[in-house]
């Protein structure tokens, strides 16, 4: 079984199934007058996006931002991916979080309850 059964939460995009992503990765934002600058942790849908102007249509990769820091994420796109895999290895189901807290990101898993009852 894949990953069709696991959900990524964005930071403001709600939920994205993890067998849609085809790339993670960690990057800086500018900074500008008044706002530092921020590290990203982004996903990369397989599926394009598309916006328009009177110059033409712009076609590009769709990305999704699951987590914010101020110092660098330092192996966060591995361990994203070593925990997607673990998860899809398990057969899990339910939603996997970016957590940031004190300068730490990492990862909860909050499976989906399947009781009868």
């Amino acid at each position: 079984m894949g990953l069709e059964n696991i959900w990524i939460a964005t930071l403001t995009d709600g939920l994205v199934r993890a067998d849609h992503i085809a790339g993670i990765e960690a990057h800086q934002t500018p900074a500008l007058t008044g706002k530092p600058s921020r590290w990203l942790l982004d996903i990369t849908l397989a599926v394009p996006a598309g916006s328009g102007s009177g110059e033409g249509w712009e076609i590009s990769q769709l990305h999704r931002t699951l987590a914010q820091t101020d110092g660098y994420p330092a192996r966060a796109a591995e361990e994203l991916a070593r925990a997607l895999d673990q998860l899809r290895r398990r057969d899990a189901a339910g939603v996997l979080r970016a957590i940031t807290r004190h300068e730490i990101l990492r990862f909860e898993f909050f499976p989906f309850d399947f009781d009868d009852d």
